[in-house]
């Protein structure tokens, strides 16, 4: 391996020792390996993925120069796209470029890696701060797809390049194109508004029917007009999802999907 890599090695090894873990968090990780089916040679590797900046500042508004963590998701991000553009050249050969780049694209965004960290339960293994767990960040897609990026990156620096390839095609590639047409990958609220602007030349109106639970835990549910008729209603951790699920529901509705 190259002497460059070795010392990143050496880093995490030297600063995340399997040895400072507690008990549970040790059954934990021990828990993650078994979900996905390796064990880690240098466990220190996997501590580093799984730990959040968060735990390194001493509030949340602090800026953190401590963790490796965005270091590795870079790694991850460019080890990802390799194997999924890898992926989709072998697959897809009748596929022109520009389709190739446009599945490659969605595949490694946010969205698709939330979907996916979601699916393996992945927020659940993470060691963050107190207050962003409290704040949901179990759940906060833009934590769990740069876990999914750190993770990645672990697994090349631990077991090369197939163990990365295997967790990827494993966990990430499997069942991409279901995946890329769900709810969550397309943004319904611009194809609802395509269509009102184009058939009743205005836009969709989002209304806050209900918001409920803890500042740390919220619901709402939104409902969608069209010219002062209700097409949809959908509920989110957020008003932004709300929004997403009810111009979803409108868009059925409409039989625009």
């Amino acid at each position: 391996m190259l002497s460059f890599l070795k010392k990143v090695i050496s880093y995490l090894t030297n600063n995340f020792h399997n040895e400072n873990q507690s008990p549970e968090r040790i059954e934990k990780l021990n828990q993650f390996e078994d979900l996905i089916s390796y064990r880690f040679k240098n466990k220190s590797l996997l501590i580093a993925a799984l730990t959040h900046d968060s735990i390194f500042r001493r509030n949340e508004n602090e800026p953190c120069t401590t963790s490796p963590y965005e270091r590795m998701e870079f790694l991850g991000d460019s080890v990802l796209g390799l194997i999924v553009a890898e992926y989709l050249f072998a697959h897809f050969p009748e596929k022109a470029e520009g389709d190739l780049s446009k599945y490659k694209s969605n595949i490694v965004s946010e969205k698709f890696l939330a979907i996916k960290a979601l699916n393996i339960k992945l927020g659940e293994f993470i060691q963050m701060s107190d207050e962003e767990r409290k704040n949901g960040g179990e759940e906060r897609k833009s934590i769990i797809a740069d876990t999914m990026e750190a993770l990645i990156c672990a697994l090349y620096l631990d077991g090369g390049l197939n163990k990365a390839r295997q967790f990827i095609h494993k966990f990430i590639i499997v069942g991409f194109e279901k995946d890329l047409f769900s709810v969550d990958m397309i943004n319904y609220k611009s194809i609802l508004q395509e269509y009102t602007q184009g058939k009743y030349q205005c836009t969709p109106q989002y209304v806050l029917q209900q918001e409920s639970g803890p500042d740390h835990q919220k619901t709402f549910i939104m409902e969608v007009y069209i010219n002062s008729k209700k097409y949809g209603q959908g509920e989110g951790p957020n008003k932004k999802e709300a929004q997403q699920k009810a111009a979803f529901s409108a868009c059925k509705r409409l039989n625009l999907c």
